[in-house]
């Protein structure tokens, strides 16, 4: 096996400028994160155009989506080219078995949970989510709930993953840092990859470019 499938992938959430999606190319990060939710700060039509995102040659273009309905995730996915489609609203297994039959087959989901202390019953959750056909969703997202779904910068309890088998590989996400990514090693189950954003920001949408060539570096993303 090559030495990089057992790598912690990167991706790096809520761009919206086209040269700092360009030098995130340029470092190998793994997926690019894409928000397409209008009161987010990093809504990125605000930024770009569907058919400037669609140009952006990278194979794991990831469009982030709140509670839009099927056919508009079906044309912004179809028109901006992505490759992943992250649903980060409250979305069940009907309209996500609906979206699958509406989107190309090689398109895949990204199902978020949110987590919040002590409110949530992950393994009830996780089993209902088991339940789902299989292919259905292929990744899983444990993020810190928040009213602006994402984007907090703070980190959930990780302990709460240990209490669950996770069913699917998972990005793991909340005010990931330099300061807390070493305790990645709690973890029984690693991660396929974390998600960074605003930690890693001068302000809203703008990164800090050499904060995270350092990060990928430093802990080998």
């Amino acid at each position: 096996m090559n030495q990089n499938e057992n790598k912690t992938k990167l991706k790096v959430c809520g761009l919206t400028r086209l040269d700092q999606i360009h030098e995130l190319i340029s470092l190998n990060t793994d997926f690019l994160g894409f928000i397409f939710y209008e009161k987010s700060p990093r809504y990125i039509l605000n930024h770009l155009s569907l058919n400037q995102i669609s140009k952006i040659n990278h194979n794991g273009k990831i469009g982030v989506f709140v509670n839009q309905n099927i056919d508009e995730i079906c044309k912004i996915t179809k028109k901006a080219d992505l490759n992943f489609i992250q649903l980060h609203g409250d979305n069940d297994e009907n309209f996500i078995s609906e979206l699958r039959k509406k989107i190309n087959p090689d398109i895949a989901i990204i199902k978020v949970i949110r987590i919040t202390d002590g409110n949530i019953d992950l393994k009830n959750l996780i089993k209902k989510i088991n339940s789902y056909p299989t292919l259905n969703i292929n990744y899983l997202l444990f993020d810190t709930d928040s009213k602006a779904f994402g984007g907090t910068g703070k980190q959930f309890d990780w302990n709460i993953l240990n209490e669950i088998e996770i069913p699917l590989p998972y990005f793991l996400s909340g005010g990931i840092s330099e300061e807390n990514i070493e305790y990645i090693n709690i973890l029984n189950q690693k991660p396929f990859a974390i998600d960074i954003n605003s930690q890693f920001e001068t302000e809203a949408g703008v990164k800090d470019l050499n904060r995270i060539r350092n990060f990928k570096e430093n802990y080998k993303i």
